[in-house]
């Protein structure tokens, strides 16, 4: 497997990742997060050309792509129900999407951003359970309640290193 940035070329096969997981979500008990479309192509377009979206391919095909970057993120300066365990530089990941669920692609996803910095921050949909999972079994600590932009609740997670 190789993790790289991903490129233009990219879009037409994020977008059928993107497509794939908005189904699995919704066959998971999920249906309420990524709705209309979300992430959109113009999202996904503003994240390539920020160099800050990745794609993990093997033999030339993509099977899973993700946003992250180090910065502070907006919705993660006010925390409910609970305290981030540790402040200063942090690295954040969102939209992360595989395409077959079950082989372990999540997990490189964040050995991946953890080996680039040791201080990672996630949110996810109260009803995400597979990525609940996912990261619980990677060392996420759950740290309370956020809130996106619309006002909608996530659950908010961060792993931090020694």
């Amino acid at each position: 497997m190789n993790i790289r940035s991903a490129e233009f070329r990219d879009l037409a096969r994020i977008m059928e990742i993107y497509e794939g997981a908005r189904g699995f979500m919704r066959r998971s008990g999920n249906p309420n997060q990524w709705t209309g479309g979300y992430p959109s192509e113009a999202t996904v377009s503003a994240d390539i050309a920020s160099n800050d979206l990745y794609v993990l391919e093997e033999d030339g095909q993509l099977h899973a792509v993700y946003y992250f970057r180090i910065g502070d993120d907006p919705t993660y300066g006010r925390i409910d129900g609970g305290r981030w365990i540790k402040d200063g530089p942090y690295g954040v990941i969102h939209r992360v999407a595989v395409s077959t669920p079950g082989r372990g692609l999540i997990s490189l996803i964040f050995d991946h951003c953890f080996s680039i910095i040791s201080n990672i921050r996630i949110d996810t949909h109260r009803d995400n359970l597979p990525m609940q999972t996912a990261l619980a079994k990677n060392g996420f600590i759950l740290c309370g309640i956020i809130y996106l932009q619309s006002g909608a609740e996530r659950l908010a997670y961060q792993k931090i290193g020694e």
